[in-house]
């Protein structure tokens, strides 16, 4: 059999050449199993390890719905999976069924025609009376379509180059040693001959089940179904993973349909008493609880299981690679049942908290947000040494960009910063929730009324910045909101001693897991499908970040950003000593954060005079690498280095100078180039230009940023101070900058008056 089917399968001598040339040079490393075969993985992400895997097909997924013929268009999709996996070096076994209603399709199709037949040789005379179709027996259907389901299989893994082989078994080739020996040999030769077995039961001559032979300990397994075959296969073979798909997505707590119905993201061995079990599909004789004993029975044996739906047209096409990439789909099967709370788990538990929170008084929420202030200086010693574990990690690992690092440290001035910066939030933000924003009357003694009300559960998911974590929870403890935080692994420790820290600050008032961190191995795009669950993301991090995210993330609002591609234009009427200062502040107090000056802007008429050489004295005594736009290098005569692309986030000690003609091709080249996040004017012309700016904004199709900062110069890094946030804010004016003190609230008033007109 084995020679008949490798003469199928390489029909050319090209293929033959390939076939061997293949054999010769496929790495060791690909020929033995990935690892000891000892116990099962225990987490989702390990499964990107799987060398040997099988995959088991289920009579729901093989067959139509009419249950006469096979779903092509499915088998096609999954067919072209294993054999991706296949060609990546893996080792790929497909338990299948699908015999018995190919054979149905086959019988029914010569039992018309025979019936077509004899009508028309009986007619004009006496008319058959009985023509309906006899009962079909699943033993011939079997046998029947055997030959065709493989020679399917065949046609199809040609396409990709890959060769098959039929391997039927019953349950005696598994009980008589000597049988269950050459099935391995035959199998373990198919597999080092790079050739996928396609396996069946041999349903032609298999007896049926006995009701009483089931699972019976480690050794022994009843091979009453593809489900007990395939888990009796995974063993024997020592395989690392066993997919097995269905019709369902996966082990649900309760039958599938009914109104508290949830999904089962891991299920462990212990919780099998804890779930319902429905009917079973269509067609098959497995059912879900054969499918979670026959699971239960692989894991306990070292393999890895994942049951999950290969039926559903939105995933069949990548269902089987995205299981090997570790992605959440299914229920994954694991002996290792983690110490805290999974991550739906720690959602239902932060919503149920935000409820008791946004039910809070203004002032309870913003004592909760000032004892948090409090504890960042009381508790900055733990802090600093947790920062200090994780910038050791960073630096010897030497993959991280220095920038990051930068962003990575915490230091006594930005904890007081930090600190600063919660209590402003906890004074401004005691209208945050009930605020009433429109009043309408609809009729007499109605009227309808528009509040502002918390979202819901905020998913913030943020990279190599601790200092990100307190001042997240910080507004969403103001609007009422529940949070759940995804930190760079990066910052674990940091984030770790945080999260600690808020959870101490809501306690006062009961809402201790309003803010969840988490800290399992959850991929963010898993996050991103907990459409039911959470009800806005927000990324905060780069450009590529927030793309990924707002890729990944279906059914559920993204309240994205771009780059942080902040301007500072310098003014013909600007004063020299502003100018200095605030550049200085903008580009060197703190680099790498994502509101620091990326580009500055030079009025033409400023070239050539004292303000324009003190800008450059500057620059160069603080390090700051200059690129010089394409206007700014044609006035040179040795200019720096070219400015690769005007939208560039440096988060370094870089910048790019331009050189423009006037305030309004500043403005314009701010809205060419720039990100809408944080842009600075500087004139002592202040009146007439900045409602000239208003104005341009007020046109302009971008959208306004929602808050703005404005940094609070100290030599210190990253001691800033945030004003509060104004709908239409996006430039500052400034007009006086004080070290030694918080921002003059006459200063954002005036502002404020000159950005509304």
């Amino acid at each position: 059999m084995l020679l008949v089917r490798l003469g199928i399968c390489l029909r050319t001598s090209q293929d033959i050449q390939r076939h061997v040339c293949w054999l010769l040079t496929r790495p060791l490393t690909q020929v033995a199993n990935g690892r000891a075969h000892c116990s099962s993985f225990a987490h989702r992400g390990e499964l990107r390890k799987a060398k040997r895997i099988v995959v088991k097909l289920g009579s729901a997924v093989v067959t139509r719905g009419d249950e006469c013929g096979l779903a092509l268009g499915r088998l096609a999709s999954i067919v072209e999976q294993v054999a991706m996996l296949q060609n990546q070096g893996r080792e790929m076994l497909i338990v299948t069924s699908g015999a018995v209603a190919f054979g149905k399709q086959r019988l029914r199709h010569e039992i018309l025609l025979s019936q077509s037949v004899r009508q028309a040789l009986h007619t004009g005379h006496n008319q058959l009376k009985d023509m309906s179709l006899p009962v079909l027996e699943a033993r011939a259907c079997a046998a029947a379509g055997q030959s065709g389901l493989m020679a399917l299989y065949e046609a199809m893994f040609t396409q990709y180059s890959t060769c098959t082989a039929q391997v039927l078994v019953t349950n005696l080739d598994f009980h008589d040693d000597e049988k269950r020996q050459n099935l391995n040999s035959t199998l373990q030769e198919l597999l080092r001959m790079n050739i996928v077995p396609i396996i069946n039961t041999n349903d032609a001559v298999v007896p049926p089940p006995e009701p009483n032979s089931d699972l019976q300990g480690v050794n022994v397994i009843s091979i009453k179904d593809n489900d007990s075959l395939a888990a009796r296969l995974a063993v024997e073979m020592k395989a690392d993973l066993l997919i097995a798909l269905s019709d369902v997505e996966g082990l649900y707590n309760s039958p599938p349909g009914t109104d508290d119905a949830k999904l089962i993201d891991i299920f462990y061995p212990g919780d099998q008493q804890s779930i319902t079990y429905g009917t079973k599909s269509r067609v098959g004789i497995g059912g879900m609880e054969a499918k979670v004993k026959a699971a239960l029975w692989a894991l306990q044996g070292g393999t890895s299981v994942v049951i999950a739906n290969g039926t559903n047209p939105k995933v069949t096409g990548h269902v089987i690679t995205d299981i090997v990439e570790g992605k959440k789909v299914g229920t994954f099967f694991s002996e290792i049942k983690p110490a805290g709370p999974t991550v739906e788990q720690q959602t239902e538990m932060a919503r149920n908290s935000g409820r008791t929170l946004a039910a809070l008084h203004p002032e309870q929420r913003g004592e909760i947000i000032c004892h948090l202030a409090e504890l960042l200086t009381e508790k900055k010693d733990e802090i600093l040494a947790a920062n200090k574990m994780d910038m050791d990690l960073a630096v010897n690992a030497g993959q991280m960009p220095q920038a990051m690092i930068k962003r990575l440290s915490l230091s006594p001035s930005k904890l007081n910063s930090l600190a600063i910066g919660l209590r402003q939030i906890a004074v401004a933000a005691q209208d945050s929730v009930g605020r009433v924003l429109r009043r309408t009357r609809v009729a007499h003694n109605l009227e309808l009324e528009q509040i502002t009300v918390p979202i819901g559960v905020l998913l913030v998911i943020f990279e190599a910045r601790p200092d990100c974590l307190p001042q997240v929870s910080a507004l969403a403890i103001a609007s009422g909101n529940a949070l759940l935080l995804k930190g760079g692994k990066e910052a674990a420790n940091t984030n770790r001693v945080l999260h600690q820290l808020t959870q101490e600050a809501l306690t006062m008032h009961g809402v201790t897991d309003a803010v969840q961190l988490v800290s399992t191995r959850e991929e963010v795009e898993d996050l991103c499908r907990l459409d039911k669950m959470i009800d806005l993301i927000i990324p905060r991090g780069s450009s590529q970040l927030v793309r990924d995210i707002q890729r990944a993330a279906k059914g559920i609002p993204v309240m994205g950003h771009s780059e942080g591609i902040c301007h500072v234009y310098v003014d013909a009427e600007a004063s020299i000593d502003k100018v200095i200062k605030i550049v200085r502040d903008s580009k060197c107090d703190y680099p790498a954060a994502c509101n620091a000056m990326e580009t500055l802007l030079i009025h033409r008429d400023t070239l050539r005079t004292p303000l324009f050489d003190q800008i450059i004295d500057m620059l160069r005594t603080e390090r700051v690498k200059i690129h010089a736009g394409p206007r700014f290098a044609s006035y040179l005569t040795f200019s720096p280095s070219e400015a690769k692309s005007l939208r560039t986030e440096y988060g370094d000690l870089e910048c790019c100078m331009e050189v423009v003609d006037s305030m309004q091709e500043a403005v314009d080249h701010i809205h060419k180039y720039g990100s809408s996040h944080t842009d600075v004017i500087i004139t002592e012309n202040v009146l007439e230009k900045a409602r000239h700016v208003v104005t341009e904004l007020r046109s302009h199709p971008q959208p306004p940023l929602v808050a703005t900062d404005f940094l609070h110069s100290s030599r210190e890094p990253h001691t800033h101070t945030a004003l509060p946030p104004h709908p239409t804010s996006r430039f500052i004016i400034p007009r006086t900058i004080n070290r030694s003190q918080p921002p003059n609230p006459s200063l954002w008033l005036t502002t404020r008056l000159l950005l509304t007109g």
